[in-house]
């Protein structure tokens, strides 16, 4: 084999080793031209009567949208652990949230130090409702509905026993790149469970460029996982350039 052969080998073989782990990230996506019009539809129930979660505001994670498994979501296994499962079956609006959902859901409880101890950065509203049990390559849409042009900071409320990182697309393109995680890990908590229940707010993790109108908003689940993901807050920054 010729020097200019090894090195066109060398080359092929770096650009198909980055294709890969952007690929299996999430980062960037093959686009055919004969794409299948979004079947996904937003979340609402007999309780929560909406549309698509509006931005700039705040858009509730377990509001994820309708449409099952690799439509709305992809979740590793068809079970919820939270609802129906952790939580039991009591015909509660709570205990029973899309319990016939593959995405694991939960909501944040008041009673035994759960979600409101001492070892975490920041307590969270009781009762709110959250997607947990996260595992990498699992993803979840989100119908949005985006009220100006412009570039956004997003914040979280979350908690990662690990740390780990999530990816956001709009409409399927990647927006913000890798949004690294932090861990909410306390050694002094004597409670090993509980450090899934640590919670953070994460202020200004990424700025997106957003542009007005309704859209899907994928978040994906990238690195790590054991997250638990509240929700995500988008404010308006500077206007489109």
């Amino acid at each position: 084999m010729s020097k200019s052969e090894r090195l066109y080998r060398r080359e092929y073989l770096r650009v198909a080793f980055y294709l890969t782990v952007f690929l299996s990230f999430g980062l960037i996506s093959l686009v055919t031209t004969a794409a299948e019009p979004y079947r996904g539809q937003p979340y609402h129930d007999n309780v929560y009567h909406s549309g698509p979660q509006t931005i700039p505001g705040r858009v509730m994670c377990a509001y994820y949208d309708l449409g099952g498994e690799g439509v709305a979501y992809h979740d590793s296994d068809a079970t919820n652990k939270g609802s129906g499962t952790l939580n039991p079956a009591d015909g509660s609006y709570l205990n029973e949230f899309r319990m016939h959902e593959g995405v694991d859901t939960s909501y944040t409880k008041y009673h035994d130090g759960i979600d409101d101890n001492s070892y975490e950065i920041v307590h969270p509203p009781k009762d709110l409702l959250y997607v947990g049990w996260t595992d990498p390559g699992e993803w979840f849409n989100l119908t949005v509905n985006v009220k100006e042009s412009g570039l956004y900071n997003v914040s979280l409320l979350y908690t990662s026993k690990n740390g780990g990182a999530i990816s956001l697309d709009l409409d399927g393109k990647n927006v913000g790149g890798l949004i690294k995680i932090d861990s909410t890990y306390n050694a002094l908590d004597p409670i090993a469970w509980r450090q899934w229940h640590h919670w953070n707010y994460a202020k200004d993790l990424a700025g997106l460029p957003l542009s007005k109108g309704t859209h899907v908003l994928t978040v994906h689940i990238v690195l790590e996982g054991n997250m638990n993901l509240a929700y995500l807050d988008f404010s308006r920054v500077s206007q489109m350039r």
